[in-house]
């Protein structure tokens, strides 16, 4: 590696309690246009739980101006200054510590710490953004009271906003102006955030159940004003369901919500100031599909419920981000389910852990939830940490049920309000509330990977007995000397030949306890018999996907499509026809071609039946014809075969077209009529229907199907149907597509958020020229290497989302990311690192591909600026073995 100061890890084992203490810190910001003066004065004790007597604070790319203690000047001598902050010898036991640095916003790019964005201030400090603000014990464990005063050019930036509750503002000399705020609770520094700049606000107000009156303000570009309803809607309806499900009430007198162009995650929760990727914002039908919707009301949600998951309560250190994480995404998850299609919620979740999450855990960058060790935290804020996180707090709800998990999130809350926490605190809290033993269940926080269940059944007619043996293997990323069994929670229900889910009772027991069952399988192998069983069983296992494991079950066709048709389980129903499309494609790929037709005419005659049902969740029948994506086809090999699984896929959608074709014809003109303004759940799954449904039309060649895409996309006056008809005549690479195409940029060409539309439409398409069009768009008007969005809707999206184009045989794909990953390492080494990833996966491929992928990893190791994110990644990618003390 070219890089000569290789980082370090950071160990969980070797954290430490801070040697000193913040009791309170006052800022004041003077922002310039080319400068930003920052003063921070700081209230510091001696922790007396430390030994320690040094006092070290964290900055990075700041000009140290000056530095008083108790009000004197110290000279240079009295501490020492690098490149990652200050430190002081034995300063003392209680003192006020005054620093005075000046930072320069305007250059920069990473957008971390203070910025600018369209003109405006902004900051973003989790993880490690602080230090770049000023020098401070920038990490978790270090709670204080802030309060902060900010002056700029009043004409220039009328709005100043910071955490917690206004307090004063004022006129100041030279056209300046002034306001200050004071946050209540004590907060670590990554909670801090300001916003400065010309802001247009929509307001509104939330009474408590306890009877107070919020203030909520929602901060955008004043021509954006007409696209937040919805984001306040679902403010609002965050609130109400907190309280109602967790008796969690809001604390200040004002929670603000800004929407920035420039961010480099979807949004961050500091405390009372909310600041958010304008995409999960802004939304109106005409620029904004409904998945739009559905995930601002999550993000908005997920913001909201950090202010007791994550604010009141906090985390210790950065190797318990998933205390935090993924129980917030559990809670975000819920609130979507609970006013929404539960079911069709629960397939969207799961459709993402198993095409992103599972793909981490089986590559070099694999990790426990509660890794070990870091070089730079950024590089974990992933979807193990998030997703799969969300996943093992909601295995422990479903081991407890909603009363008992209840009960141990108030403990929870009430044992740390104001404490930074630690994962180990949390699982105490179950435990200690509802008495149940969770020790064995710990190890999904500290083992990497995704198990493998193994499933296998017998049925004894004579004794009534249905024998069900559950066996749970270690992952491959996991040493045999590393790995231990895990506690999985197992929810599953018998169904008899009549589609009706069976009483069901253990052996032992003297009574059924209803039609369906959670099996805590603890061993590596346990069988449970179930008795009284009259009739020969069909199985639903892993219903709601009950744990983040590869299910290995050779379940019969038939069995798949009866499932399909009678399982009670929504998500069940779903993965029964996922499975059995997912059979017939593996053993086309393996060659077993005699066994294709009985299957493929199960799996047909099942959606036609389904499509037909007009009793039927639209939505859940949306889901259901889409056939499961080529990655996570790919996740079944030990060695990708890119070019083999992309054509069985696309010959498999056009037999699909072809035999479906009058059903699915049938399907869009019953759901044609929609309002374009309505934004209930019924709309929008009609729209999701007619879409899957034009999908597979215009892949078959339908004449009839290209022209309803052509006219609804040039007519209708609602995104999801524009876009759903773009993405059909784009990705089937038809003679409409390039018009298409045209017509839609010339009418969207001022809207940033819907030009990403078009660029992922483009980027995603399985066509042999993408990697041409998406080079061909890294010059278009609307794309900015600078802005996150752009990168991940263009850029992102291919890597990710679009294996046959990545993968050219040629490696153009791996070279074009590459390329744009150099660019942007010195710019914004984060965004960069994200768009590495899909390269890191390099042993998953054919020889030529590995051989590819690795010259261009080698290439970015080459990099004599390498930055501590790229440096992480490529190293670890590289490296003979993945390490383990990163797992």
């Amino acid at each position: 590696m070219a890089r000569h100061d290789a980082p370090s890890p950071v160990h969980l084992d070797d954290y430490r309690p801070p040697v000193y203490l913040v009791d309170r810190v006052d800022l004041r910001f003077s922002l310039y246009e080319h400068l930003t003066r920052v003063v921070a004065r700081m209230s510091m004790r001696r922790n007396g739980q430390q030994d320690g007597r040094d006092l070290a604070l964290n900055g990075r790319d700041l000009e140290l101006v000056r530095i008083l203690k108790n009000g004197r000047r110290l000279e240079e001598g009295a501490y020492e200054v690098s490149t990652e902050g200050l430190l002081f010898t034995n300063p003392g036991e209680n003192f006020e510590l005054e620093i005075e640095t000046i930072i320069h916003p305007e250059k920069n790019s990473s957008l971390e710490g203070l910025y600018k964005t369209g003109g405006n201030f902004c900051t973003q400090c989790e993880a490690e953004g602080f230090r770049k603000l000023t020098y401070y014990p920038d990490r978790p464990d270090v709670l204080a009271r802030f309060s902060t005063t900010i002056e700029a050019d009043a004409t220039n930036y009328p709005v100043l906003l910071s955490n917690g509750n206004p307090v004063e503002s004022g006129a100041l000399e030279n056209g300046r102006h002034f306001a200050r705020w004071e946050d209540p609770f004590p907060k670590p520094s990554y909670l801090f955030a300001l916003v400065a700049g010309r802001l247009a606000c929509v307001e509104d107000f939330y009474l408590t159940a306890s009877g107070r009156k919020v203030r909520l303000q929602i901060y955008v570009e004043e021509h954006n004003l007409d696209k937040c309803e919805h984001a306040m809607k679902s403010l609002q309806a965050a609130m109400r369901w907190d309280e109602q499900r967790f008796g969690r009430e809001y604390d200040l007198d004002i929670y603000m919500i800004v929407a920035v162009d420039d961010f480099n995650m979807g949004a961050m929760e500091n405390k009372g100031l909310n600041i958010f990727n304008s995409k999960f914002v802004l939304a109106r039908p005409e620029t904004a599909s409904d998945q739009d919707f559905i995930d601002i009301e999550s993000v908005v949600g997920h913001e909201y419920f950090h202010n007791w998951s994550g604010n009141r309560v906090t985390c210790r250190d950065w190797f318990q981000l998933t205390l935090k994480e993924g129980l917030t995404v559990f809670r975000d998850q819920e609130f979507t389910a609970d006013l929404n299609s539960r079911g069709l919620k629960r397939i969207q979740d799961v459709n993402l852990l198993r095409n992103r999450q599972f793909a981490e855990d089986a590559g070099p960058m694999a990790h426990a939830i509660q890794p070990r060790a870091y070089m730079e935290i950024n590089n974990f804020y992933t979807a193990t940490v998030y997703n799969k996180g969300a996943e093992v707090i909601r295995m422990i709800y479903s081991l407890l049920g909603e009363q008992r998990f209840r009960r141990g999130m108030d403990l929870y809350f009430a044992s740390h309000d104001g404490e930074a926490a630690t994962t180990e605190d949390f699982v105490r809290a179950m435990e200690d509330a509802t008495g149940l033993q969770l020790k064995q269940f710990r190890r999904w926080y500290s083992q990497a990977g995704t198990p493998r269940l193994s499933v296998a059944t017998h049925y004894e007619p004579d004794a009534d007995c249905y024998h069900v043996t559950l066996c749970q293997q270690r992952p491959a990323v996991m040493d045999a000397a590393g790995w231990a069994p895990l506690h999985i929670p197992v929810r599953l229900g018998l169904i008899d030949a009549e589609g009706q889910d069976m009483p069901l009772r253990l052996e032992g027991e003297e009574r059924a306890a209803g039609c369906e069952r959670v099996l805590e399988l603890k061993t590596e192998k346990q069988t449970f018999r179930f008795a009284g069983v009259k009739t020969q069983p069909v199985l639903s296992v892993l219903r709601d996907f009950s744990a983040p494991v590869e299910l290995v079950y050779e379940q019969p066709d038939e069995e798949l499509a009866f499932l399909m048709a009678n399982d009670s389980d929504a998500f069940n129903r779903w993965d029964a026809g996922q499975r059995l499309a997912r059979a017939i494609m593996l053993r086309r790929l393996r060659g077993a071609a005699e066994q294709r037709s009985v299957a493929r005419d199960l799996f047909l005659g099942a959606l036609e039946t389904m499509l037909a049902d007009s009793t039927l969740d639209s939505a859940l029948v949306a889901e259901t014809i889409r056939l499961p994506s080529e990655n996570e086809l790919a996740g079944n090999f030990a060695e990708i075969d890119v070019d083999g699984i992309h054509r069985v896929h696309s010959e498999f959608a056009r037999e699909i077209a072809v035999y479906l074709h009058d059903a699915l014809h049938a399907a869009c003109e019953r759901h044609a009529g929609v309002s374009p303004e309505d934004e209930g759940a019924n709309a929008m799954a009609s729209r999701s229907l007619y879409n899957a449904c034009l999908n597979y039309l215009v892949l078959a060649e339908d004449e009839q199907g290209r022209q309803n895409a052509l006219q609804r996309l040039r007519h209708s006056r609602n995104m999801t149907e524009q876009i759903g008809a773009l993405r059909a005549l784009v990705h089937a690479g038809c003679d409409e597509a390039k018009l298409a195409s045209e017509e839609f940029e010339k009418r969207w060409i001022d809207e940033p958020l819907v030009m990403d539309k078009w660029l992922t439409v483009q980027a995603t398409a399985p066509l042999p020229d993408t990697v041409q069009q998406v080079a061909r768009l890294l010059e278009h008007t609307c794309f900015d290497l600078h802005n996150p969005n752009r990168v991940r809707s263009l850029l992102g999206a291919f890597g990710e989302a679009n294996p046959y184009g990545f993968h050219a045989r040629d490696g153009s794909g791996y070279h074009l990311i590459t390329d744009q990953v150099i660019s942007l390492n010195r710019l914004n080494p984060s965004t960069a690192a994200r768009l590495l990833s899909p390269l890191t996966r390099w042993r998953k491929y054919d020889s030529g591909r590995r051989a590819l992928m690795r010259a261009e990893l080698q290439r970015i190791a080459g990099l004599e600026d390498l930055s501590r994110n790229l440096y992480e990644l490529v190293s670890r990618s590289l490296a003979d073995t993945a390490s383990k003390e990163m797992t």
